[in-house]
């Protein structure tokens, strides 16, 4: 009786299922570019801690800033989303 049933639910199952939808690119965020922390001004590098905020990501100089930036970033970036101490 269980190979009955083990039969018709392979039947039943369709050959090629359908693929999953993809995972959201991570390309949706828009790479860190700035040289100085936006909260603090210090100066950052490649190996600097990364916050995303808005879907563009900033470096930043120490943990702090991350909080700082994600409450207020009117505060830090102008509305294009380019740091307001940028030169």
């Amino acid at each position: 009786m269980l190979n009955v049933i083990f039969a018709l639910a392979l039947a039943s199952a369709p050959a090629n299922p359908a693929p999953a939808a993809p995972a959201p690119a991570a390309s949706a965020v828009k790479p860190a570019t700035n040289t100085l922390c936006p909260v603090q001004g210090g100066k950052v590098d490649a190996k600097s801690q990364v916050v995303v905020v808005r879907g563009q990501a900033y470096r930043i100089c120490c943990a702090g800033c991350d909080t700082e930036l994600k409450a207020h970033p009117d505060k830090y970036l102008k509305a294009d989303g380019t740091p307001r101490n940028a030169k």
